[in-house]
This record gives C-alpha cells, structure tokens and sequence, in this order.
C-alpha cells in the first residue's frame, strides 16, 4: 500500500513526467544554447558562461527526481544530470531560462 501512496505522490508532483520536464525548461530539440550564467551540475560539473551546446532531449527520473539533459558538443553526444530537490539544482532546473539562451 505504501507504494502505492508513493506514486500517486509522484504522479501528482509531476504529471507526464517527459512533457513536465521539457516543457518546463522550455528548450527546443536541435536548437543551439549559450550558457549566460555559470552553474553547477549534479556531477559537480561548471557549466561558465558562454559554453555553448546543441540541446537533444531530456529525460526525467521520478524516483531520485532526475533529470537528465543530452546535447551535442561539437557533434558528440553529452550526457548533463540535474536533480530536482532544494538542496541540489532545483533552483536552476526551475529558472532554467536565467542560466541558458538561444545562439
């Protein structure tokens, strides 16, 4: 029963997890990005401003609140990780549009 209660949570948090997550960084597949404020990935990654990648699709993970980012750096695929919780990229993942724009 416990499981249960757990993913209707989940599903109510973030209802069609793939369309939640994209729609809300508002990113467009195939389309190039410019880093304009410097952050931190879950990988303790620096991402400096004006890194500049071509943005694939995302994936999200409800159950560790995951959301993964594929991109194209010079035309290899990049995996970034973010992570949905307060104390991790929540902030970033939320103002998402503060940290990259269209080239």
């Amino acid at each position: 029963m416990r499981a249960n209660r757990t993913v209707l949570s989940l599903q109510h948090k973030y209802p069609d997890d793939r369309n939640y997550m994209h729609n809300r960084l508002n990113l467009t597949a195939g389309q190039a990005y410019r880093v304009i404020k410097s952050f931190v990935d879950f990988d303790d990654m620096v991402h400096p401003v004006g890194e500049t990648w071509t943005y694939e699709g995302t994936n999200f993970l409800p159950y560790d609140d995951g959301l993964t980012l594929h991109v194209l750096i010079d035309n290899k695929a990049v995996v970034y990780r973010l992570q949905l919780r307060k104390e991790a990229q929540e902030d970033i993942i939320e103002n998402f549009k503060d940290y990259v724009k269209p080239c």
